[in-house]
């Protein structure tokens, strides 16, 4: 089990805060490290199949905290919501609401161990066997490999541990008293908070990013794949393809045919939806638990 939260909050010269968090343990090695480069791995859809906190829910279901029936109805609710809204500032602001529903009241202790369960259960199968063969060329290099994800860092902490990576950048909820508050430390790890946070990181630990690289299936990641020297696009929308492309950027396609279209739909969809049934499962798991 991932140990006790260790979360390195930064924030830079124009106010931008994030933090990341080192897995508690790192393999043996007689590899000389190599100080000055790192790569950074998006999570969802790029080093595992769907999304985390996709997968996340679905253990959190298995484990009654909210039935199937509130799982499909939220999701719907959110289905709607995403299909008629486009990601402007108003969205942001719901879904930063979202993620402060997501946490409050929870034990951080509680959050990092039902992860560590449902990683083995549910995340660990679909871990994209070529990205994670990436990820190892860079530990093989004395580098230092990051996962940065907008699911909370505690989750992506528990999956880097359990990848044997260096750490994780994401969300960071403030903790009182060993229990999340429901207000986060900065904003949630999206789009340009994602480029910031790997320059802070990179600030801080005396890296060169000319001599770093970065990988992701999303558009989305632009900023963080442009702030490095190497940019490596996994599995990747049509958006990034053309990207790519454009710019001479490496791909990797881990998916084959008919599987990556199928695989496209839960991933995509299905992981924003669900991080709004987490949010409401969980209330409604609460407030049965008072009333009962």
């Amino acid at each position: 089990m991932v140990g006790t939260r260790k979360v390195t909050v930064s924030t830079d010269a124009h106010g931008h805060t994030t933090g990341w968090s080192e897995a508690p343990s790192a393999p043996a090695t007689t590899i000389p490290p190599d100080p000055t480069a790192a790569a950074f791995f998006d999570v969802d859809n790029t080093m595992m199949q769907g999304a985390s906190i996709y997968w996340f829910a679905r253990g959190l279901a298995a484990r009654k905290y909210f039935t199937t029936g509130d799982l499909a109805r939220f999701a719907w609710q959110q289905a709607r919501f995403r299909l008629l809204a486009t990601e402007h500032a108003g969205d942001m602001s719901q879904a930063k609401e979202a993620a402060l529903a997501f946490v409050q009241g929870w034990r951080v202790d509680d959050i990092e161990r039902l992860a560590d369960e449902i990683f083995d259960e549910l995340m660990a199968p679909r871990i994209w066997a070529g990205t994670r063969r990436l990820a190892q060329r860079h530990l093989d290099a004395g580098e230092r490999v990051w996962l940065v994800s907008a699911a909370p860092v505690e989750i992506g902490r528990v999956i880097a541990a359990r990848l044997g990576l260096t750490g994780a950048i994401g969300t960071v909820a403030e903790v009182v008293d060993g229990a999340y508050t429901g207000r986060l430390v900065g904003d949630l790890m999206h789009g340009p908070a994602k480029a910031e946070a790997v320059t802070q990181l990179a600030a801080v630990e005396g890296l060169d990013l000319a001599r770093c690289a970065a990988y992701s299936d999303s558009a989305n990641d632009l900023p963080m794949l442009s702030a490095v020297g190497r940019a490596v696009a996994v599995n990747p929308d049509p958006a990034l393809l053309r990207q790519a492309r454009e710019r001479g950027w490496d791909v990797r396609d881990f998916r084959t045919g008919r599987r990556a279209v199928r695989i496209a739909v839960p991933s995509t969809a299905a992981a924003g939806l669900l991080a709004g049934a987490v949010t409401a499962g969980l209330a409604l798991h609460r407030r049965r638990h008072r009333e009962a």
